[in-house]
């Protein structure tokens, strides 16, 4: 609401707007601001969650061992821990998991939150009309995107 109230300020000072016209842009914020309550006020104010960065992205790979060796030679990654089905490589503060799978493709991207709990994000999430998933009741929250890429949710302080 504070974004709108300066946006009308704003179009006032620069002269497209009359003094009746902001006061009445301003009424009708401040009425639908009344009706929907303070909660949903509050709820607007801000995202759902704070990303604090990138955190990871896996990759559905044909081959690990030949997909690991390449991003070894290409990129200068470092592998942090691997099996014959997975490789975890890590790039700065960020890694690269690579997974055994019939078919190239992402897997899904994950995102550091802040004050992250695996609990909450699902009901947050599913208050904002999504649908989560929590496999076993991990500390892993997953979710689809607009267009049905995964997104995964994890604490700052998740690495491999």
């Amino acid at each position: 609401m504070e974004r709108e109230v300066g946006a009308l300020l704003g179009e006032y000072e620069a002269g497209r707007f009359s003094r009746r016209e902001l006061v009445a842009h301003l009424a009708a914020i401040a009425g639908a601001a009344a009706f929907a309550g303070p909660r949903a006020v509050a709820e607007k104010a801000g995202p759902t969650f704070q990303a604090t960065g990138l955190n990871h992205i896996a990759l559905r790979v044909t081959n690990v061992q030949r997909s690991r060796d390449f991003y070894l030679k290409h990129l200068g990654m470092t592998v942090s821990r691997e099996s014959a089905m997975n490789c975890f490589m890590t790039c700065g503060d960020n890694f690269v998991a690579l997974f055994r799978g019939a078919t190239p493709s992402m897997d899904h991207y994950c995102y550091s939150v802040t004050e992250y709990s695996a609990k909450e994000a699902v009901a947050t999430l599913k208050k904002e009309g999504l649908n989560p998933s929590n496999p076993g009741g991990s500390q892993r929250v997953y979710f689809d995107d607009p267009d049905g890429l995964t997104v995964q949710l994890a604490a700052d302080s998740h690495r491999p």
